[in-house]
């Protein structure tokens, strides 16, 4: 009989079996030649734009009640070459097999061992029951649409004429697609080429092979010049007075800069965390799914920074909730392909007494 546990271990985490680099932008040219796009910090001169009607306590509205027009600021940009015909953006992915994922699945002081080695048991069934079932086929398939259709570039996407994205690996996979013809909002209807990929990722996920996967966006705003991309954004705490946002980039800048002109700081880049959650935004089996319509990254407690809610609040739509009840979950059914989601994704659900 299935057992239903009344609290997870005081130690439990799962290291992620998805794995991502950052997304690095490259400058394409006529011929196909590439170079790396810089994220380049510079002054403007811009204007106050802030609500003057808001509560005189808050800062802003303190801000706003100053005599200057000009908002003079410091900032980073990242830009097209004049030259360059489109923005390449690309990243690898691996996907790891799911028997190595639990980390750590140890008791605190109040944990009944014979609860705990229950369990572990029950936990590595069902990640083996997941292994074998049409569950983690459609997971497979769901974040290979999210390769396919390019929600990894995220405002670049939303921007794009034409967005073409290329998916291959070294056993001979190869790939195209047209990203902006592929859904974002449903998993429905993949295409022979989807399916190739989606069965690379389930292959990794089983431990049956190696699953790298090289993924290159090439991205036509529909028009030429200098045009701003959308690497991601670092938010610093205590930001100095007058600098604006600090975009995310990687490498060394140029030496011998003059530091009264514009700087170049290095490659601009999507960060790996945020790949991922594109890749992860798998999630339709939330209960307010239906009135919604859009997809959520895997969390736990369906946290959605874009909402700023949590979508699976209730303990028992939770992956926590799930949990307890991996023993008779069925890695089938919508809870169970959650729960095998949040597995991949990796974490902690460690509970205290």
């Amino acid at each position: 009989m299935a057992k239903m546990f009344k609290k997870l271990p005081g130690v439990l985490s799962f290291q992620r079996c998805l794995l991502v680099t950052d997304a690095l932008f490259l400058n394409v040219f006529e011929g196909g030649s590439t170079t790396p796009l810089p994220v380049i910090r510079h002054g403007i001169r811009g204007t106050q734009n802030i609500n003057k009607f808001g509560k005189k306590e808050d800062s802003s509205a303190k801000s706003a009640t100053r005599p200057e027009v000009s908002n003079i600021q410091t900032t980073d940009s990242a830009k097209l070459d004049p030259q360059a015909v489109r923005l390449r953006v690309w990243f690898e992915t691996r996907f790891l097999d799911m028997a190595g994922a639990l980390f750590a699945c140890a008791p605190s002081k109040e944990d009944n061992l014979d609860d705990l080695r229950d369990f572990r048991a029950a936990l590595q069934d069902f990640i083996a029951r997941g292994k074998a079932c049409a569950g983690l086929e459609e997971l497979a398939q769901r974040y290979a649409r999210n390769l396919a259709n390019g929600r990894f570039l995220w405002r670049n996407r939303a921007v794009a004429a034409q967005v073409d994205v290329r998916v291959r690996d070294k056993t001979g996979l190869d790939v195209r697609f047209d990203a902006l013809n592929v859904p974002l909002r449903d998993f429905d209807n993949c295409t022979d080429d989807e399916k190739a990929v989606a069965r690379r990722i389930l292959a990794g996920l089983k431990g049956e092979g190696d699953a790298v996967l090289r993924v290159e966006a090439d991205v036509d705003f529909g028009l030429r010049g200098a045009l701003e991309v959308f690497p991601s954004q670092n938010y610093l705490e205590n930001k100095a007075t007058g600098f604006a946002r600090p975009l995310y980039c990687v490498g060394e800048p140029p030496k011998n800069q003059d530091r009264h002109s514009v700087q170049e700081l290095g490659q601009a880049a999507l960060r790996d965390q945020k790949v991922g959650n594109a890749l992860r935004t798998i999630d339709t089996w939330y209960p307010a799914f239906a009135e919604r319509g859009l997809p959520l990254p895997v969390e736990p407690n369906g946290a959605s920074l874009d909402a700023q809610e949590f979508f699976r609040n209730e303990k028992k739509h939770s992956g926590f909730g799930y949990m307890l009840r991996v023993d008779e979950m069925d890695p089938d059914t919508p809870e169970g392909m959650f729960l095998l989601a949040c597995i991949i994704r990796g974490g902690v659900f460690s509970e205290s007494a």
